[in-house]
Order: C-alpha cells, then sequence, then structure tokens
C-alpha cells in the first residue's frame, strides 16, 4: 500500500511536470489588418496632397520662369491685371470654401448615399423643387438651335415666328393650369370660331393678320435669352442640393440649409399626395407633390415642383403603402 501511494504521488508529480503549459493567447489577424487600412488611408491621402502640391508648384514655377522676362513690360497695378487679380481671388475663395465645408455640408447627393447604405431603410424618395422656369426648356432649346441657324444661315423672319410660338405655349404652361377639360374646350371653341370665319369667308383674310407678324433677331440675342434660361434653372438644381425633402418609412427630413438645419416630421404628422392637374405639364414630365401637414393645419402646404413625375409617384406611392403594410403587422 505505500509503495503504490509513493508510486501515486510520483506520477502525479509526473503528469503535472509534464502538463502543457499554456499558451499565450493569440491576438488575431482582423485588428491588424483593419490598422493598416486605417493608416493606409491617411496615407493616401498624404500622398495625393503631396502630389497636388507639386504639380502646383511646378505650374508656377513653370510660369514664373517664361513670364518672368517679361515682368518688366508688364503693368501690375492696370484694370487688367486687377481684373485678373479679382478673378483668381474669386476662385481661390470658392475652392477654399469647399474644402473647408466639405464635411460640414450636407448636401442632397451626400444624404442618397447615406440612406442608400442604410441596411434598415430599403423604399425611400429624395426630392426638391424645380423653379417654375425649368418649363421653359423648350424655348431654351429653341433659342440655341435659332442662334445657330441664324449664324450659319442669316437671320430670318420665319425663325423668329417659330421661336416666338413656342415661347408662347411655354408662358401659357408656366402661367396657367390647364387641365384635360380647359384644354377640350379651348379646341372646340377654336373650332367653332373658324367655322364661324369660314361661314363669313374671312379666313384667309384672318390669317394673313399673322404674316405680317414678323420678329427679327440676330444670332446674339437668341444665345443671351438661351443662355439666362440655362443659369435660372442651374441655379435651381444649386439651391437643390441643400433644399430638399427626404421621406422614408419613419419619418420626413425638411432640410433648410448647407448644415444640419432642417425638421424632421414623424409618418403620422403629414399627409402627402400627387398633383397633375396640369395637363400640359404632365406632358412635359413634369407635377407637384404636396404635403400637408396634420398636426399644424394653419402651416402652409409644401408643393414640391419635380420631374419625372410618373416614377417619382410610384416610389412615393411604395414608401407610403409600406408604412400601411407596417401597421396592418403591428395590428395583428
Amino acid at each position: 500500500m505505500d509503495e503504490q501511494s509513493v508510486e501515486g504521488s510520483e506520477n502525479g508529480v509526473a503528469n503535472q511536470a509534464e502538463s502543457p503549459v499554456p499558451e499565450e493567447p493569440k491576438v488575431s489577424a482582423k485588428p491588424e489588418t483593419v490598422a493598416e487600412a486605417k493608416v493606409s488611408k491617411p496615407n493616401k491621402k498624404i500622398i495625393l496632397w503631396g502630389i497636388l502640391a507639386i504639380a502646383v508648384v511646378a505650374t508656377v514655377g513653370g510660369l514664373a520662369f517664361y513670364l518672368v522676362p517679361k515682368a518688366r513690360e508688364v503693368g501690375w497695378f492696370s484694370n487688367q491685371m486687377i481684373a485678373i487679380y479679382i478673378a483668381a481671388g474669386a476662385i481661390g475663395g470658392s475652392i477654399l470654401a469647399g474644402f473647408l465645408f466639405r464635411k460640414p455640408l450636407r448636401t442632397r447627393l451626400r444624404m442618397q448615399k447615406v440612406v442608400r447604405d442604410d441596411p434598415d431603410i430599403n423604399d425611400w424618395l429624395i426630392v426638391f423643387s424645380w423653379t417654375p422656369k425649368i418649363l421653359y426648356v423648350p424655348t431654351i432649346v429653341a433659342s440655341f438651335i435659332a442662334a445657330v441657324v441664324c449664324y450659319f444661315v442669316g437671320e430670318h423672319p420665319a425663325i423668329g415666328g417659330v421661336w416666338a410660338a413656342i415661347f408662347f405655349l411655354n408662358f401659357l404652361v408656366e402661367e396657367y393650369n390647364i387641365s384635360i377639360k380647359i384644354l377640350l374646350i379651348a379646341v372646340v371653341g377654336v373650332g367653332f370660331f373658324l367655322l364661324w370665319l369660314h361661314l363669313l369667308g374671312w379666313v384667309i383674310p384672318f390669317l394673313r393678320l399673322f404674316k405680317n407678324i414678323a420678329l427679327s433677331m440676330n444670332a446674339a440675342v437668341y444665345l443671351v435669352v438661351g443662355l439666362m434660361g440655362l443659369f435660372a434653372v442651374l441655379v435651381s438644381w444649386l439651391k437643390g442640393l441643400f433644399y430638399y425633402v427626404t421621406i422614408t418609412p419613419n419619418y420626413m427630413n425638411l432640410q433648410e440649409g448647407p448644415t444640419e438645419s432642417g425638421e424632421q416630421i414623424g409618418r403620422e404628422d403629414y399627409n402627402s399626395r400627387i398633383d397633375t392637374s396640369d395637363f400640359l405639364e404632365r406632358l412635359m414630365g413634369f407635377g407637384r407633390i404636396i404635403i400637408t401637414f396634420r398636426e399644424d393645419r394653419k402651416r402652409e402646404p409644401i408643393a414640391i415642383l419635380v420631374w419625372r413625375i410618373q416614377s417619382k409617384a410610384q416610389m412615393l406611392e411604395r414608401v407610403r403603402g409600406k408604412l400601411a403594410i407596417d401597421h396592418q403587422a403591428a395590428k395583428l
């Protein structure tokens, strides 16, 4: 018995001596890769800015190399040079402002990316309101075409007549809300008027009145009109980068500026509807999304003029329809 106990104790000591030493916990390589990615990203930015700085220095050096010999001949305080200084300052200030405010800016394009990458949001709609001058796009296009035709062919009263007719139709579309009923009444009225003139034999003399109406403009005038309309449309698009509406199944966000200023409204506190009562606007692909508020009835509704109203209406119905399904699921 004593020998067995001694042997057992010896075996226990041997087992303890031969027991494996606990290994140190292994550190996975994933954090290292993440850290490397975090380190490499600033390195890429540093390399990019370094290349940009070298390019700027090389450009400035090249210009100085060619311009310094003629520097004495340049009037550095002349009107032309002052104009160049102002233009360079405006461009540099714009670039600096864009660099400083690239992160605080909350643009519509950035919001689209944020909502698109959100795994909890499958249906959403981001819209902004175009200026009513967008309805003059046919006139803008006609102005550029007329400018090109006048440049190669020369001035002709027929060009001005066609341009004036397009402008008049655009004016009717933008100024008046013409429904299908009003359009049909107008067509029938014009038909009865021409029939009455035909009975009196005055149709041809009446049409000859328009022959005396001649509108002749040179290419520069057409070009200026087209550029003015294009500028108005561009300003409206730029404004839409900072003033827009985000509609999701849970909320609606009214963005009112380039930063985070805005208003978030719950899904139970507003209603939305589609307005395509203007038939001519609808033919051009435009319509309005009307947003009304349930809690504050004194608040003015928001009317958003959007393009491609058919697809926007389908997306809005899908977002709002998902709310109805969610409410039914909650009740069940």
